[in-house]
């Protein structure tokens, strides 16, 4: 069967990224149907598709184990089809859609800092969680000498927190901006972190966890309650460039952390330093804002960020 080596195993990987670039159609065809101040309710509903990691740490492992994990690939595609069906008869654009621009008219937004700013804090928050979700498998198999059934357990308990929470930190935003909240996740982020670096018992840790993607959940929520006020017209194109941001930085998460543990020979050299990335997104985010409030809020938008 196909996905015996290496090599295919990697061109697996590829389809894959294909599949997850729904992710830029989908908030863009969500975003448009509400207005500015329901943005980030509506698009932290619309991320919040990223919950399909609960079942896949959940399940996977499981099925795996009894079928193989050819057939894990093989049963996906029962809800895969059953969501494609439904999407045919019920998803349409939104009247407030705009024309279409010439190409390079939208890549322009290369040129603007902001765009970066976006990648930078999505890369974060977004790249945090998908890491996370890949690297505690091993991790929890490897510190705690849990079974990969039970490390599964432990990932999904943390999962449903970064996915589930990430409506309510697209709520929050709308209330009280995405700038504010983003500072307290930042500092919560970084916090937690340092406390998992000190490797407690398993409890304290997966409760440190948990807590922590929550936060970087939440900030997922927050971070594309942001975008769509300031890419209104291209929040198809940017939603793209910023959810590929936050790709690059989920594969790079679990190579960073497995790489200081090869390194060090413990895992707390890996999550003093993703702390310390949460100390330097907190400055990113003030240097940031100092520009926003000078511009686009200051301006002719007048919701909260």
């Amino acid at each position: 069967m196909f996905g015996e080596s290496l090599a295919e195993l990697y061109l697996i990987g590829i389809l894959l990224g294909v599949a997850g670039a729904s992710f830029a159609a989908a908030l863009p065809m969500a975003s448009r149907w509400y207005p500015p101040h329901l943005q980030g309710l509506a698009m932290g509903i619309a991320g919040a598709g990223n919950s399909g990691t609960l079942f896949a740490t959940l399940f996977g492992p499981r099925i795996a184990e009894s079928l193989g994990w050819h057939n894990v690939m093989g049963l996906a595609l029962i809800p895969l089809t059953i969501v494609f069906i439904i999407y045919i008869f019920i998803a349409k654009d939104a009247p407030s859609q705009p024309p279409a621009k010439p190409l390079k008219e939208y890549f322009n937004v290369f040129k603007i800092t902001d765009t970066w700013y976006f990648c930078i804090l999505y890369s974060v928050t977004f790249g945090g969680f998908v890491g996370f979700t890949s690297f505690l498998s091993i991790f929890f198999v490897d510190e705690y000498g849990l079974t990969r059934i039970r490390a599964g357990e432990f990932v999904t308990l943390c999962v449903i927190a970064g996915s589930f929470f990430r409506p309510v930190g697209g709520f929050i935003a709308d209330k009280i901006g995405g700038v504010k909240l983003l500072m307290f996740l930042f500092i919560g982020l970084t916090i937690c972190m340092f406390g998992i670096s000190f490797l407690f018992s398993l409890t304290a840790v997966t409760i440190l966890l948990f807590i922590g993607m929550l936060f970087l959940g939440m900030g997922n929520g927050a971070v594309f309650q942001l975008v769509p006020q300031r890419f209104s017209k291209e929040i198809g194109f940017i939603t793209g460039i910023v959810g590929a941001a936050g790709g690059v930085g989920g594969f790079l998460v679990p190579n960073i952390l497995g790489t200081l543990k090869q390194i060090t020979g413990t895992y707390a050299t890996g999550f003093l330093v993703f702390s310390a990335v949460g100390i330097v997104a907190l400055l990113i985010l003030g240097l940031a804002q100092l520009s926003w409030r000078k511009t686009w809020v200051l301006g002719k938008n007048s919701v909260k960020i």
